[in-house]
C-alpha cells in the first residue's frame, strides 16, 4: 500500500508506473472519497435536501431580482451600488434572504450528511470488514468527513455561479474585484458552517449506537441553539444583572457587549455576523458603539480587507468548534471496541 505521507515513496511509484506504462495506484483515502461521494449523491435523502436548497434559491432569487431596481434606486443605503451583493440580501419581507435561509437548512445538510457516518457501517457489519483490510481508521474518519465536505463545496459553488450568471443576464452589469472577493468569503464561510454541522453529527455517530438517536440528538442541539438559546440568555442576564434603565451609559455598553458575546457561543450568531459583514460593506462594526465613537463617521462601504479583518473572530470561532468535534470524533473512534 503506497501512502501520500511520504513523497519519496509516492513519487518512486509515479516514476515507475511511467517506466512500465501502468496508471498510478489511487491511494485508500482517494478511493474511500470517490466511493463515499458516491454514495451520498445516490441516497435519497441527500436528493431531498439537495432539493430543497435548491428550491430555496431560486425562491430567495426571484424574490431579490423582484426588489432589485427599488434596492438599488434607494440612495439613502451606501450598499446599493454592489449589484450582486443585493441579489443575495434584498427581500420585500414575505421571505428571508439566502444567508438567512443557509443558516437554517446548511445546519440540517451537515447533520444529514453526518448523522449515521459511522453507527450504520457499525449496524451493518461492514465496519469490522472494512477495517479488516488495510485501511486506517483515521482514513476512514477522513474519507468520510472530505466527501461530504466536497459535495457540499461543489453545491455551494455552482448556486453561486448559478446566481452570477443569472445577474450578468438580467442585468448585463460586470461584476466587480471586491463584490467577487465578498461572494466568494461567503461561499467559502458556508463552507466552514456546514462543515461544523458535519463534524458534530459524526461525532454523535460515533458516540450513539443508533442513527435515530444521533439524527434526534444533533437537531435537538440545533433546535436549542437556533430558537430557544437566544431566549435561555435573555432570562439568565435579566435575572442576574440590573435593569438597564437604571445604568449609566458606559454600563449599558457593558451589558450590551456581555449579551453579544454569550449569544455569539452559537454557530448560527456566528454565521449570521459574519455574512452580514461580508454582504453589506457599509457594516462597521459587530458590537456597540458610542455617540463619540460615531461622532464624524462617514456612511460610507468598508473595503474588502476591513470587513475581512472584523469577521475573522467569528471564523476562527467556527474553525476552532469544527477543529474540536473532529479531533473528539477522532478520540472517541480511535479508543471504540469494533466487534462487539
Amino acid at each position: 500500500m503506497k501512502r501520500i505521507g511520504n513523497p519519496t515513496i509516492y513519487l518512486s511509484g509515479l516514476l515507475s508506473a511511467k517506466q512500465t506504462g501502468s496508471r498510478p495506484q489511487a491511494s485508500p483515502l482517494a478511493v474511500m472519497v470517490r466511493k463515499e461521494i458516491a454514495d451520498h449523491i445516490r441516497s435519497l435523502r441527500f436528493i431531498i435536501l439537495l432539493s430543497l436548497i435548491v428550491f430555496t434559491f431560486a425562491a430567495a432569487m426571484y424574490v431579490s431580482v423582484s426588489n432589485l431596481k427599488a434596492a438599488v434606486a434607494n440612495e439613502s443605503d451606501p450598499d446599493r451600488l454592489f449589484l450582486y451583493l443585493k441579489l443575495l440580501t434584498t427581500s420585500d419581507g414575505t421571505l428571508p434572504t439566502f444567508h438567512i435561509f443557509i443558516s437554517f437548512l446548511g445546519a440540517l445538510l451537515g447533520i444529514g450528511l453526518g448523522f449515521d457516518a459511522i453507527n450504520t457501517e457499525k449496524n451493518n457489519g461492514t465496519l469490522t470488514r472494512l477495517l479488516a483490510q488495510p485501511v486506517y481508521r483515521d482514513t476512514l474518519l477522513l474519507a468520510k468527513f472530505l466527501s461530504a465536505l466536497v459535495i457540499v463545496s461543489v453545491l455551494f459553488l455552482s448556486l453561486t455561479l448559478l446566481m452570477v450568471g443569472g445577474g450578468l443576464l438580467i442585468t448585463g452589469v460586470p461584476m466587480e474585484a471586491p463584490e467577487f472577493v465578498r461572494i466568494l468569503a461567503f461561499v467559502i464561510l458556508t463552507i466552514i458552517y456546514v462543515g461544523f454541522w458535519l463534524a458534530l453529527a459524526m461525532l454523535l455517530s460515533v458516540k450513539c449506537r443508533q442513527a435515530a438517536t444521533s439524527a434526534l440528538t444533533a437537531i435537538g442541539i440545533w433546535l436549542f441553539f437556533t430558537i430557544f438559546y437566544r431566549v435561555v440568555i435573555s432570562m439568565v442576564v435579566s435575572t442576574f444583572f440590573p435593569d438597564p434603565t437604571y445604568l449609566s451609559q458606559n454600563e449599558i455598553l457593558s451589558y450590551n457587549q456581555l449579551l453579544l458575546n454569550l449569544l455569539r457561543l452559537a454557530p448560527s450568531q456566528l454565521y449570521t455576523d459574519a455574512t452580514t459583514t461580508l454582504l453589506m460593506p457599509s457594516v462597521r462594526s459587530l458590537g456597540p458603539l458610542t455617540m463619540e465613537q460615531m461622532a464624524g463617521a462617514i456612511p460610507a462601504p468598508l473595503p474588502v480587507r476591513e470587513s475581512l479583518l472584523i469577521v475573522w473572530p467569528q471564523v476562527s470561532g467556527l474553525l476552532a468548534a469544527t477543529a474540536v468535534c473532529f479531533a473528539w470524533t477522532y478520540y472517541a473512534f480511535m479508543r471504540r471496541e469494533i466487534r462487539t
